[in-house]
């Protein structure tokens, strides 16, 4: 997959990628630490409500394939995983994609951190360690990828992030064609000062939590 990968890389200037870099340790860095009392009030939360973790760790596709785990707040009970087969029925995305606006896995602060997407602050420790970008399409789970076509694999040319086109567009809104689109449009087209913008447009998009369930 990576040989292919590259083959259809977009070519842009060295100092681009090397911004980038500085942008996700700076900017990054600086949000970690604006966000780390509410990160931790919430993982206290989860604790009393749940007895359980409050942080979940899960492992993602990155850039050219490399796997790697996210960082994220649990918003569903322990054994979610196991009991995903039993619901696939209730799958509402189309593609290789799997959701449900009110899923029953989720504990009784689950849907609140998912609508607020305080459950995702946590992606910002990936992006100081270099795992994701704050600007990429979202990784997907290897077994999304799985069922990838050439298209849709093109999103992994770049790194992955915690923000993108998807997010400030309506997220689980917009049908899964649509959302590859989005990738690749951002794939052909980023700039860092694009990034920059999409920063910003995420701070509203999840303010009026388009598309977040």
């Amino acid at each position: 997959m990576q040989a292919a990968l590259r083959v259809a890389e977009r070519e842009v200037p060295q100092w681009w990628w090397k911004l980038k870099r500085a942008i996700d340790v700076v900017v990054g860095g600086l949000l970690l630490v604006l966000a780390l009392p509410l990160i931790l009030l919430a993982a206290i939360a989860i604790v009393l409500v749940t007895g359980g973790s409050p942080i979940f760790a899960q492992e993602r596709v990155g850039q050219h394939g490399r796997r790697f785990r996210i960082f994220k707040l649990r918003t569903m009970v322990k054994n979610a995983h196991e009991l995903r087969g039993q619901l696939m029925h209730l799958n509402e995305l189309d593609g290789p994609v799997f959701k449900i606006r009110k899923d029953p896995r989720l504990h009784p602060l689950g849907s609140l951190l998912r609508r607020t997407s305080i459950d995702e602050l946590p992606n910002l420790i990936n992006v100081v360690l270099g795992d994701i970008a704050l600007v990429g399409p979202r990784p997907a789970l290897p077994c999304e990828i799985e069922h990838y076509d050439a298209a849709a694999r093109r999103r992994l040319l770049v790194p992955q992030g915690v923000t993108c086109l998807w997010q400030i567009n309506g997220r689980s809104e917009v049908s899964f064609e649509h959302w590859m689109q989005l990738d690749n449009h951002y794939v052909d087209t980023w700039t860092p000062l694009g990034d920059l913008t999409i920063v910003i447009r995420t701070i509203p998009a999840v303010l009026r939590k388009d598309g977040a369930h």
